[in-house]
């Protein structure tokens, strides 16, 4: 039996972001068979109640831009309440060039061009291994945009988008746009408006690159249960309980 895919996201209470992780698993399903949505925040299915009812292998792709506490703690502590028995779970989508090319799209669909200053806007973390994949972000957009990019945290980190803004306006930077390294619309989306940047991006949402690299995430899982390897996205998790 082929492995069930189950992509993890954090959850929104706004209905939009609902909707899109919903739509990112119907385009993945559309390449690899039904993609099954867990939340391990704000609303459920929980990651553990969809591998309770998932028979056979299971390969969970955290749909994360970064590697902290959900991917590193409630990610593993789901699969463990789940008992389920063959279960690999994946690197997040986070930090990659493809999520760098997908953002620079979406700046230019809001009026960016070669030359003006960007600031990278991530929902913040307060584990320092997410602060790290930031900055990996931030310097794979900027390798592919050929300017220097900021960053900017809605949340927990700092500086703020709004003070990273500020600080490039100080500078004298004329035109300044900002990347929205977030998944979904939602609250941390809708801050971003009031940033005071002359454009904000879209959300990574449902582009055909993010299909394909939560396909190819999949399948890095699938090699993972043939292998017999189990690799999974964080030191803490014991892949040798065949879980």
């Amino acid at each position: 039996m082929t492995p069930t895919p189950v992509l993890v996201a954090h959850g929104t209470r706004n209905p939009r972001g609902v909707e899109m992780i919903a739509a990112l698993a119907d385009a993945v399903s559309t390449q690899i068979g039904s993609t099954r949505v867990a939340f391990v925040d704000v609303l459920g299915p929980s990651p553990a109640e969809v591998l309770r009812d998932t028979p056979g292998s299971a390969v969970v792709v955290p749909a994360f831009l970064a590697s902290g506490y959900h991917v590193h703690t409630d990610v593993p502590r789901e699969i463990t309440e789940s008992a389920h028995t063959s279960v690999t779970v994946t690197g997040a989508l986070g930090p990659d060039p493809v999520l760098a090319e997908v953002m620079l799209d979406r700046l230019r669909d809001t009026g960016w061009r070669t030359g003006d200053s960007i600031v990278l806007a991530a929902a913040g973390s307060s584990d320092p291994r997410a602060l790290a994949e930031h900055v990996r972000a931030a310097a794979m957009l900027a390798d592919v945009a050929k300017v220097p990019v900021r960053i900017g945290y809605v949340a927990t980190a700092v500086p703020t988008v709004s003070e990273a803004v500020s600080a490039l306006r100080g500078e004298g930077h004329a035109r300044i746009f900002v990347a929205s390294y977030l998944l979904a619309r939602g609250l941390f989306h809708n801050r971003l408006a009031d940033a005071g940047a002359d454009g904000v991006g879209e959300p990574l949402g449902v582009h055909p690159a993010i299909v394909d690299l939560v396909v190819a995430r999949y399948f890095e899982g699938v090699r993972s249960l043939e292998s017999g390897s189990f690799s999974t996205a964080t030191e803490e998790w014991s892949p040798a309980r065949r879980h």
